[in-house]
């Protein structure tokens, strides 16, 4: 899709979603105020109801006292013609009289202990009726029988007389009555004249607002229903859903004080009858009655003299609904119209704006193609004009860059095929693996020395640890992962026809631009003829190290044999057997044989075989081997050892020659006698352990100090200069280190360092003990 057409189908979006919001919010807008408009109606309507509902109440005051005068006049033409004892009087008396005093039906209440009940009646309903469940009016009998008179507040009161207006009858509840009580104490009976439903239902339509409320829907055929409402006594548990209530049925407590009840709901509208009366203004709603939906408004009425009441007004809201579809259609025509036009003339827009990007984008093209000797001509100075001008500055610069990358390119060819040269003509194995193990690449030194092809180990794994090592490869492979560079391990790898060649490794983490590790790239050497050559100088510099002890030794072994010679001419002089002299005679004898048995050690060649020893007894041998030597030059030995074991994992002969070089050293620096201490720590934390030993010489120059360890370097007029370097080689061999610091006419300290092992023997002394007891081929 072009950008003309985008351009045009984001303006038209654009202007339609702005049209369609604008109709949304003229629709709701336009709802709101006609349902506000009707609400306002529906409030005056209410108030011109309350209007004329105050009227006809007046008039039906009027009405009401005109009827109780009517009644207190027939009472006391009644009680002129009626015998004052109730026993004498019929029914049939009651029915004369009633017609001759122009009443619909006369009734005679009598007291009984608990009740006042109706005895005599023109009516034979009302005969039997009792009083005593309505209490209001029990308690206005029972003041006319008692004190002739009614203290009661409502209702018209005259001489021995009290009426209390219309209501329904109780023995034809489908009937409006109005009654008169007349009693002036000569008497013991009740007076009860009043007329029925015929005879004042033109009085109660002209009271009643239901002609009224009539005419109202005539006049606003939008209002379904006007309805007045009790607060007292809506929504009450008795009330049926069309308003009745069989606990409420009277004219002054029905929930219904007039007009209907067709479209209510009355769980929802007791709540909104409540909060009109409690905040004192009307409430309106949108509800859904009888598949119908209308609009509900309760306004309170507050009066003065009586109890305030509820007027609803039910309007159905189609009236709105139509009003608000008609002017929705309106707005949607003339939308359509204006969108019709946005859409043409975004179009037309699109083309002019996107005419100069054409242009760019053929030059564009041309550009990829790579075709950059040509320049764009947009004379413009908006934007896009700006545009142009930097591609054609980009132009400029990617030909320029281009021809750069060529030359780098053809540079770093040439770099690459020199170092792939240099790789494979390199005497060192070298291969590179991924993080997973997989062979990546070998040059041919790898070939050369392992035997296998390159096509046969790439995107393969290497099988060259030899079993029993895989735990310590998988340490330092843990190692590499974490950045770490592991140079120079000395190890034995596995060739291809299952051979074994000794090997020093250096491999190094392989990082990307990112500087996450990608691969690992290990260099390897053989080391086979460098260790043969290493071991024959550490036997040459055995021998050496065997001729200078050969006189110490010669003096060690002539003390006990002295002893010896001693005691057996003692013996032979005394011809007697003395066994005290026996067991001095055996351990001279083994003092003999450990100190041949240590001479033998450093003569004759030994297999190389690492074991779990502690320094300590290595220590004590060495030291009880070059004691005697060491006296004879004034030198003693002074061991500073913790009572603790100090377990390494060594070859136990080659540490004895490291330290004899030391100490012979030490002695050789000190010709006028001295010191050489020697302290052993045992560092758990960090598991190792140190071994210092310290002399009082002459020390070394600084000079010197960089050349130690050089093979042949030597300061002594009869040293070979291969001592220290063995025994450097020897610590190394032991994953250990060794530090040598002098200061002139102050000595020389040895500091060395070995990984502690942690293995603890029951018993230490026991294996030292029958490690150092010399064999039959010793012997």
């Amino acid at each position: 899709m072009s950008i003309k057409t985008k351009l045009s189908m984001i303006m038209s979006c654009s202007v339609l979603v702005i049209l369609v919001l604008n109709i949304a919010l003229s629709y709701y807008t336009t709802e709101e105020n006609l349902r506000q408009d009707s609400e306002t109606k529906m409030v005056l309507t209410a108030k011109q109801i309350a209007i004329a509902v105050e009227q006809s109440q007046s008039s039906s005051e009027y009405v009401k006292r005109q009827i109780g005068n009517n009644l207190w006049l027939a009472s006391v033409m009644a009680a002129e013609e009626l015998d004052p004892n109730i026993n004498n009087i019929t029914n049939e008396d009651l029915v004369r009289m009633s017609e001759k005093v122009g009443v619909s039906h006369i009734s005679l209440m009598e007291q009984t202990a608990d009740d006042i009940v109706v005895t005599r009646s023109s009516d034979p309903k009302e005969i039997g009726l009792s009083t005593k469940s309505m209490t209001y009016w029990y308690q206005a009998f029972k003041q006319l029988f008692e004190n002739h008179q009614v203290t009661i507040s409502q209702g018209q009161k005259l001489d021995h007389f009290w009426s209390d207006g219309f209501e329904y009858s109780t023995s034809n509840p489908s009937d409006v009555d109005i009654w008169g009580y007349y009693h002036d104490g000569k008497r013991n009976y009740i007076i009860n004249p009043f007329y029925n439903n015929a005879a004042v239902d033109d009085y109660v339509k002209i009271s009643g607002p239901d002609e009224i409320l009539n005419k109202i829907r005539e006049v606003n055929p939008s209002i379904l229903e006007i309805t007045g409402i009790n607060p007292l006594t809506f929504g009450s548990s008795s009330m049926s859903n069309d308003g009745r209530d069989t606990n409420h049925n009277k004219l002054n407590n029905r929930p219904i004080r007039f007009g209907t009840y067709q479209y209510g709901a009355a769980e929802e509208d007791h709540k909104a009858v409540v909060r009109a009366i409690r905040t004192g203004q009307n409430v309106s709603f949108v509800s859904e009655t009888h598949e119908q939906k209308v609009l509900k408004s309760f306004i309170p009425i507050f009066t003065p003299n009586e109890s305030s009441y509820v007027i609803s007004i039910v309007m159905d809201y189609k009236q709105i609904s139509s009003m608000v579809s008609e002017q929705l259609v309106s707005h949607a025509s003339i939308s359509l119209v204006l969108l019709e036009i946005v859409i043409f003339g975004s179009y037309l827009l699109a083309g002019y704006i996107t005419r100069p990007i054409q242009s760019i984008l053929g030059k564009v093209n041309d550009v990829a193609d790579g075709h950059f000797d040509f320049r764009l001509k947009v004379r413009r100075k908006d934007e896009l004009g700006q545009l142009a001008n930097r591609i054609n500055a980009m132009i400029r610069n990617l030909g320029h860059y281009t021809n750069r990358l060529k030359q780098m390119y053809e540079e770093n060819r040439a770099v690459k095929e020199h170092l792939e040269s240099i790789i494979n003509q390199t005497a060192d194995a070298i291969h590179i693996t991924d993080l997973d193990g997989n062979v990546l690449r070998v040059n041919r030194a790898f070939e050369q020395l392992y035997g296998w092809r390159s096509r046969e180990v790439e995107g393969r794994k290497l099988k060259i640890i030899p079993p029993g090592t895989e735990e310590e490869m998988e340490e330092q492979h843990a190692q590499l992962i974490e950045g770490m560079s592991i140079t120079s391990n000395e190890t034995t790898w596995m060739k291809k026809d299952g051979s074994r060649v000794e090997v020093s490794v250096s491999t190094a983490p392989v990082r990307d631009e990112a500087g996450e590790i990608t691969a690992l790239i290990s260099v390897s050497r053989d080391i086979t003829s460098r260790n043969r050559m290493e071991e024959l100088l550490r036997r040459s510099e055995k021998l050496t190290t065997v001729g200078q002890l050969a006189a110490g030794v010669a003096h060690e072994i002539r003390n006990p044999l002295t002893t010896l010679r001693g005691f057996l001419q003692l013996q032979q002089e005394t011809n007697k057997l003395n066994h005290r002299h026996l067991d001095l005679m055996l351990s001279e004898l083994d003092r003999i044989n450990l100190i041949v048995g240590e001479f033998l050690i450093l003569a004759k060649p030994q297999a190389v075989h690492f074991q779990e020893r502690d320094i300590r007894f290595i220590l004590g041998d060495v030291i009880s081997l070059l004691d005697s030597q060491a006296h004879l030059h004034g030198v003693e030995f002074v061991l500073n050892a913790s009572s603790d074991s100090a377990m390494v994992h060594c070859e136990e002969n080659q540490l004895k020659q490291v330290f004899i070089n030391l100490l012979k050293n030490g002695m050789e620096a000190m010709p006028d006698g001295g010191n050489i201490r020697i302290k052993l720590n045992h560092d758990e934390e960090n598991s190792r352990v140190r071994i210092e030993i310290k002399d009082e010489g002459t020390g070394i120059p600084e000079e010197l100090m960089p050349k130690l360890g050089e093979p042949f370097f030597t300061s002594k007029e009869s040293g070979t200069g291969l001592g220290l370097m063995v025994s450097q080689r020897i610590i190394q061999s032991h994953k250990g280190m060794m530090d040598i610091k002098s200061v002139m006419n102050k000595g020389t300290t040895v500091i060395i360092e070995l990984p502690a092992s942690q293995q603890q023997p029951e018993s230490m002394e026991e294996e030292h003990k029958t490690d150092n007891e010399p064999t039959d081929e010793e012997n």
